[in-house]
């Protein structure tokens, strides 16, 4: 069996670049996505170790997805500048099917966990999230289609559903409400970075929105997809949720609408950044207020 490490490395185990391979970064805020569901649903309070559980599952699954995602990519990464200096593309993790041993147990391990010690409906939310972002988007969407980031954006979807059934699998309102609030927050996230990064995804051959439409009927789809979202994330007020829930929503949206208005205006990479930047807290705020929310409410 080869080493993972490229002949040259005298730097010991490569952990920084297992941790970039992961894509940790990604994992904690699905992972946060998560806890918000468990907030928000019904059902008794999770033991200490059913949370450890849910929140080890679903950043697992999450990072076996994302490994997953440079491990097929790994032959086109090297055209796009953001990807060209990920750990398969430099050698510096030797590229073999040890890997997708490895994947797939990872997700074996966090999907039966979750069956165990939590229910079968959360462990096939957290498999369906992995599912979505490895194979659907990854496999199937990326190349093919424009619409490859709003089917694949479905991860985080079910990654609130599987929080929410941990305690009890039957889904409320509030849940299902947030559920659809990052199937509508992920296009113009990631539209946001794609424009930042037009060029390259073009080199590599992805047809991201504004490759297929160009940057500025792309920056309006960005601008009309974040006024569905913002309203959507109005929707669980109507459900139970309260005071601080919308001045989460309410702070987040305008600053999402505002910097995605602006991106219009101009398309330039600072202002695309600018609006992908605004995405995340944005999202962020929604979450947290939500979690927040649920707990004085309860």
């Amino acid at each position: 069996m080869h080493s993972t490490l490229p002949p040259n490395s005298t730097s010991g185990f490569p952990f920084r670049a297992i941790l970039g391979l992961f894509k940790l970064r990604i994992g904690v805020v699905i992972t946060f996505t998560a806890l918000a569901g468990l907030a928000v649903g019904a059902g008794p309070s999770l033991s200490p170790l059913q949370l450890l559980v849910l929140t080890l599952s679903v950043l697992v699954s999450s990072a076996s997805a994302g490994a997953f995602n440079q491990y097929y990519e790994h032959d086109s990464d090297h055209l796009m500048a953001r990807t060209s200096k990920r750990p398969f593309v430099t050698g510096e993790l030797r590229h073999g099917p040890i890997w997708l041993l490895l994947i797939a147990a990872l997700m074996v391990l966090s999907v039966g966990a979750a069956w165990i010690a939590l229910n079968a409906w959360s462990a096939l939310f957290v498999f369906l999230g992995a599912f979505f972002y490895a194979i659907v988007y990854t496999v199937w969407l990326k190349r093919r289609t424009w619409l490859n980031i709003v089917f694949g954006g479905l991860a985080g979807s079910w990654a609130v559903l599987a929080g929410a059934t941990a305690a009890d699998p039957q889904l409320g309102a509030v849940p299902l409400a947030l559920a659809l609030v990052l199937f509508l927050w992920t296009p113009p996230h990631f539209w946001s970075l794609a424009i930042a990064f037009r060029d390259d995804y073009a080199a590599a051959g992805v047809p991201m929105l504004p490759v297929v439409v160009g940057e500025q009927r792309a920056a309006k789809t960005i601008f009309f997809s974040t006024l569905a979202l913002v309203a959507a994330s109005f929707i669980p007020l109507a459900f139970g949720l309260g005071a601080i829930y919308f001045v989460g929503a309410a702070s987040g949206g305008f600053l999402f609408i505002h910097k995605a208005w602006l991106l219009t205006r101009d398309t330039h990479r600072k202002s695309a950044m600018a609006c992908f930047h605004a995405s995340l807290i944005q999202l962020t705020l929604v979450l947290l207020a939500a979690i927040v929310d649920s707990q004085f409410a309860s």
